[in-house]
C-alpha cells in the first residue's frame, strides 16, 4: 500500500514537473524566435518542375508550406488524413489568388502503416523524381491512444510513420539527385520539446499507467532530431547528396495546440507571442531549399538558423539503439532498400 501511494506521488510530481519544463521550454523559445526575428525569412524563387511531397499538408503549417511551394511554381503531392477537408482547403487557397504550380491531394494515415505503404506506392507512380520530402504531419498531447500498428499514438504519428515513409521513398530520392544535378532533401518537422528528455526509453512506450503525454511528444522529437543525423552519416556513407534536416518552425500557432489549457485560458495571449503558420514555414522552406545548407545536412535549424541540439542526439548509444529498434520493428535490412 505504501509502494502504491510512493508510486502515484512520483508520478504527480513527474507528470508536473513535466508541465512547469514545456512552459520553460516554450518561454525560451518565443524569445529565441523574438531575438531572430530578422532572420527568419525566406525569398519566394520560381522554383518549376521541382516536385515536394508534405505529410500533413491540408492544414495549419503543413499547408502554409504547400502555399509557398505553389507560389514558387513547384508540384506538390499533399498526404492528409481527411481528404475531401484538404480540398476544400486548397480549394480557398485557390480563391485567394494563389493558382500557380500543381498539386495532388492523396489519403494518407499516419496512424497506419498500411496506409502508409498505399500512400507511397501512390507517390511513386506521380512522380519520376522526388526533390523534396518534408514529414510534418503530427499530434501532440493527446490522450492515450495507440495507432493501427500499436505504437503509442505520438511515437506512431510523428517519428515512426515518418521513419517508415522515408524509407519507402528514398530509393527514389537518391534517383533524383545521382550525380548531384539536383538538390534533394527531406526534412523532418521537430520541436525545441526534444530538449524536455534525456533519452528514450524504448520499454516504456505503452506503458498506460505510468502516460505522461508532454513526455511521449519530447521523446516523438527527439527521435526525430536523432533519426537525422542518423540518416545523412548513412547517406554520407553511400555517397549520396540527398541530404537531412530537422527543424524547429518556431512556436507556431497552428491548431495542434487546441485543448492546450494555455490555448483555452490565454488565446489572445498566443495571438500576441506566437509566430503566424507563415512565419513558421519559413525554416521549413530555408532546410528545403536554401543554398546556405547545402553539405551541412544532419543539422537542426531554427529560425533559418543552424542551432544546438540536445546533447542526447550525440550519444552513441541511443543512435545504435534507435536505428536498431526500428529496423527490427519494420523487417528492414538496409534502410532505404525496400525488398532488403
Amino acid at each position: 500500500m505504501q509502494d502504491s501511494v510512493l508510486n502515484n506521488l512520483w508520478f504527480i510530481l513527474k507528470y508536473i514537473s513535466y508541465e512547469i519544463y514545456y512552459y520553460i521550454l516554450g518561454a525560451k523559445a518565443i524569445v529565441d524566435d523574438i531575438m531572430n526575428y530578422k532572420h527568419n525569412k525566406f525569398d519566394l524563387i520560381p522554383n518549376h518542375g521541382r516536385v515536394a511531397v508534405v505529410t500533413g499538408g491540408g492544414r495549419g503549417l503543413g499547408l502554409e508550406v504547400v502555399k509557398k511551394f505553389l507560389q514558387m511554381d513547384m508540384r506538390v503531392i499533399i498526404g492528409c488524413r481527411n481528404v475531401e477537408a484538404g480540398k476544400e482547403a486548397l480549394r480557398e487557397m485557390e480563391k485567394s489568388g494563389i493558382n500557380g504550380g500543381d498539386f495532388v491531394i492523396l489519403k494518407l494515415d499516419m496512424t497506419s502503416f498500411e496506409s502508409i505503404k498505399e500512400f507511397a506506392d501512390n507517390v511513386l507512380k506521380e512522380c519520376q523524381r522526388i526533390q523534396i520530402l518534408v514529414n510534418n504531419a503530427g499530434i501532440m498531447f493527446p490522450p492515450y491512444t495507440e495507432t493501427v500498428d500499436g505504437y503509442e499514438s505520438q511515437w506512431g504519428v510523428n517519428f515512426m510513420g515518418h521513419y517508415y515513409l522515408t524509407h519507402l521513398l528514398l530509393e527514389r530520392m537518391k534517383q533524383t539527385a545521382v550525380d548531384g544535378l539536383d538538390r534533394v532533401r527531406i526534412i523532418n518537422v521537430s520541436s525545441c520539446a526534444h530538449f524536455a528528455v534525456d533519452s528514450i526509453k524504448f520499454h516504456e512506450f505503452n506503458k498506460k499507467n505510468l502516460y505522461i503525454p508532454s513526455e511521449a511528444y519530447a521523446t516523438s522529437k527527439l527521435a526525430q532530431v536523432i533519426f537525422t543525423q542518423n540518416l545523412d552519416d548513412e547517406l554520407k556513407a553511400d555517397c549520396s547528396t540527398v541530404e537531412v534536416f530537422a527543424v524547429h518552425p518556431g512556436i507556431v500557432d497552428t491548431d495542434i495546440f487546441n485543448g492546450t489549457l494555455l490555448k483555452i485560458l490565454f488565446p489572445w495571449l498566443i495571438k500576441l507571442l506566437f509566430k503566424t503558420p507563415e512565419q513558421g514555414s519559413y525554416p521549413i522552406l530555408h532546410a528545403a531549399l536554401s543554398t546556405d545548407v547545402i553539405k551541412k545536412g544532419g543539422c537542426y535549424i531554427s529560425n533559418c538558423q543552424i542551432a544546438r541540439v540536445n546533447k542526447a542526439v550525440y550519444s552513441s548509444t541511443q543512435r545504435r539503439l534507435l536505428d536498431r529498434y526500428c529496423r527490427a520493428c519494420l523487417g528492414i535490412s538496409k534502410f532505404g532498400q525496400v525488398n532488403a
